[in-house]
């Protein structure tokens, strides 16, 4: 069997690309067949820096499984790994092309928001699993539901009500009384931005918006949108943004001093962040994040994925080598409950399935196949333990205390 990197080498230099097809037939499963797994992640584009570590935690969890034979101890896993470049159009047609051409059980991905919501209904249509271990737009299970989508991460909604809850602490304590917004300009940016401001008035309606900003997908200079901030004058600026635009954001940041004089609470500051920017990431920053090993070194299965990651990389996991890592695993759970590696008896078993994570024992929601994850809020400081700053003061809000209610979905879906 050829490794991902070998198939992944194949398909950057030049994997022929398929229209999309309407409608497909599911693969035909006989006993000790190998179990076709896609993944397609932004391993070029704005996502790459974050896609790429993922795939390393995807690496680890594989190499377990097939070192015991494989799922149920007889169905090695195969790997077919696309680029979706962080595009939505190359992503459903990378994904037609793993469904028809390679005829995949499951697909695992992918990085963008927009790209995900693309391929969600492509893969309903051909009765293919999907588990979104990055992508986590609310959209994704709460609108438009398909019964083979489940979601991993935190969603927007959960993310955006940690952080919204976190600045309320801190805006009581420090009198902050105004605020702008700066997210990308696509679902995953508009989504979390969306939901914050919604959530602000809320909660804190003394709290008020001056503006917001939408720099496009792709950004890689911020000069212009900072000093407009810094007109403006506001006492924080809430950020969503990620991948590489995030490291040119932070970047212009520090060279404007925009920091010194705007407090910039609750962005996306991921255990990427944390290493790669550690001699220059400011202390005392508050920052949101989805799963840092960090929090859960008290948990077994985490101690034991961190010392195989280190053993292999020479390095920390990040957030999105943990997704990754989480998301094959829990697949494998799936397979095992089911006793099976067919698609519709593994989607039947993961219905409300508790699983076993490196971030404890997490549940699925039955009405949008949503995992209770936490979501994770904390000041950046050094620590003895690591070579880079971790969260202190970290605060972890429990998947079950920040997802929309029930009652929501269901009036959003009949909108």
């Amino acid at each position: 069997m050829k490794t991902y990197s070998d198939r992944l080498s194949k398909f950057l230099s030049g994997v022929l690309l398929l229209l999309l097809f309407p409608l497909f037939s599911p693969p035909v499963v006989s006993a000790d067949n190998p179990y076709r797994l896609g993944v397609a992640l932004g391993l070029s584009g704005t996502g790459a820096p974050y896609c790429q570590e993922a795939v390393k935690g995807l690496e680890i969890a594989v190499n377990e499984i097939n070192s015991r034979g494989g799922f149920l101890g007889r169905h090695r896993i195969q790997l077919y790994i696309r680029d979706t470049q962080t595009r939505p159009e190359t992503a459903t047609t990378v994904v037609t092309h793993l469904i028809e051409k390679e005829k995949i059980h499951a697909l695992i991905g992918t990085y963008s928001s927009a790209c995900a919501l693309a391929i969600k209904p492509i893969l309903k249509n051909a009765r293919v699993l999907h588990i979104a271990p990055i992508s986590n737009s609310e959209d994704i299970t709460k609108i438009d539901p398909s019964p083979y989508t489940h979601s991993v991460v935190p969603n927007t909604y959960m993310m955006s009500k940690a952080v919204v809850m976190g600045i309320t602490t801190l805006a009581q304590e420090k009198g902050w009384s105004k605020y702008v917004t700066i997210a990308s300009d696509y679902a995953w940016g508009r989504s979390s931005q969306q939901i914050q401001i919604d959530l602000f008035r809320e909660t804190s309606p003394r709290i008020a918006l001056l503006a917001a900003y939408w720099p496009r997908l792709g950004q890689t200079r911020f000069n212009s949108f900072i000093v407009d901030i810094l007109a403006k004058k506001p006492d924080f600026v809430l950020s969503s943004i990620a991948g590489s635009d995030n490291a040119f954001w932070l970047r212009d940041a520090r060279d404007y001093r925009l920091f010194k004089k705007v407090e910039n609470p609750g962005g996306l500051v991921s255990v990427t962040e944390l290493i790669t920017q550690a001699s220059s990431i400011r202390r005392g920053l508050y920052g949101r994040c989805r799963a840092p090993f960090f929090a859960h070194m008290d948990n077994p299965v985490m101690v034991e994925f961190v010392k195989n990651y280190r053993a292999k990389f020479g390095r920390y996991p990040s957030d999105w080598a943990v997704l990754l890592y989480d998301a094959v695993h829990i697949l494998r759970q799936g397979v095992e409950k089911a006793a099976s590696i067919e698609t519709e008896n593994v989607n039947a078993a993961m219905k409300g399935m508790t699983v076993e994570t490196t971030r404890g024992r997490l549940a699925f929601r039955r009405i949008d196949n949503q995992l209770s994850c936490s979501a994770y809020f904390g000041r950046v400081a050094d620590d003895p333990k690591y070579p880079f700053p971790i969260y202190h003061d970290l605060q972890v809000f429990k998947g079950e205390d920040i997802w929309r209610s029930e009652e929501e979905i269901k009036a959003a879906r009949r909108q």
